[in-house]
């Protein structure tokens, strides 16, 4: 009995190993500009995580070379949970597969899935080009110029996908990134642009909307353009194509760390006060796990190897 006695005191008296938590503000890196449409959903989630993570989620902003130098240095941090970052799938996978790439898919660590978004083709709210059937027309008789978020990125394969689809030439013109991409747009300097739902959702509403949707990458319509045809309705490319935007840890972070955030995360996106936020900033959210962003990194990969590589020949 003493010894049972005397096991349960040295027991008590043993440490307690805590579960990992931050212990200073966390660094999140934005490898696009601020103001873009990745900027602002990341911080639109960072603030809301805030309460979860129980630290405040700083953004940098690290944008250039179609998101290469942002990744580059998310991969090359510190592995100490102090650290994260957003990734945009497929331009991740696709700059991943090049030959001679500063990073691999194999370099990140999945952590949530926060974003999924259709792609749209867009032009000038006062375009010649009312539908998308008078784009491909026009197309077909000259070569119109497409801004693009930069060669191979995932809004030149938009880009490119329409055009192989629609069966004509463009010029495509490569911006630092969707923000710069959209202006380049709104000034007048390229006839049409392919995007994302959140990238031009402030910009096709109120009663001076400066850009006109003209269809969307969807076999099905968009819930945030539900007037808006696909490109399948009109015959153009049949299937989905659009953007992940996740978030992911450098290679090394420990299974401790990833699954903090991994239920940081989850609670951030389920909290009532975040989906409302995310609704009136044009947002749907779309929260998968690590295991399973984990499988839509592989799925990207094998993409950007088969499909997107076959566009650019």
């Amino acid at each position: 009995m003493k010894k049972v006695l005397l096991a349960v005191a040295v027991a008590m008296t043993m440490p307690v190993a805590m579960a990992w938590a931050p212990t200073s503000d966390v660094n999140v890196i934005v490898a696009y500009k601020a103001g873009s449409g990745t900027d602002t959903g990341a911080r639109l989630l960072s603030t809301e995580a805030g309460k979860y993570v129980g630290k405040t989620l700083v953004i940098q902003n690290l944008p250039g070379g179609d998101g290469k130098i942002g990744w580059t240095r998310l991969v090359n941090s510190k592995p100490d949970g102090h650290t994260i970052g957003f990734i945009n799938l497929p331009t991740f996978t696709t700059l991943a597969a090049q030959k001679g790439a500063p990073f691999s898919v194999s370099d990140v660590i999945p952590i949530a899935n926060h974003l999924t978004e259709s792609g749209v083709v867009a032009v000038k709210a006062d375009s010649p080009y009312k539908t998308i059937e008078d784009l491909v027309a026009a197309a077909k008789q000259k070569q119109l110029k497409a801004s693009t978020n930069g060669v191979k990125a995932s809004n030149h394969t938009a880009a490119q996908l329409l055009a192989q689809s629609g069966k004509f030439d463009y010029k495509a013109v490569p911006y630092g990134g969707t923000a710069d991409q959209l202006l380049a747009l709104r000034q007048g300097e390229v006839d049409f642009t392919c995007a994302k739902v959140a990238d031009v959702a402030k910009l096709v509403k109120g009663d001076k909307p400066e850009l006109r949707v003209l269809a969307v990458f969807s076999p099905t319509r968009a819930p945030e353009l539900p007037d808006v045809p696909t490109l399948a309705e009109k015959g153009l490319y049949p299937e989905w194509y659009g953007s992940a935007r996740a978030i992911v840890a450098p290679k090394g972070t420990s299974p401790e760390i990833i699954k903090f955030y991994v239920d940081a995360f989850k609670k951030t996106m389920q909290d009532p006060a975040t989906i409302e936020a995310h609704k009136k900033a044009g947002l749907s959210m779309d929260f998968k796990d690590d295991k399973q962003l984990g499988q839509l990194l592989k799925d990207q990969e094998v993409f950007a190897k088969d499909v997107i590589s076959k566009l650019y020949k």
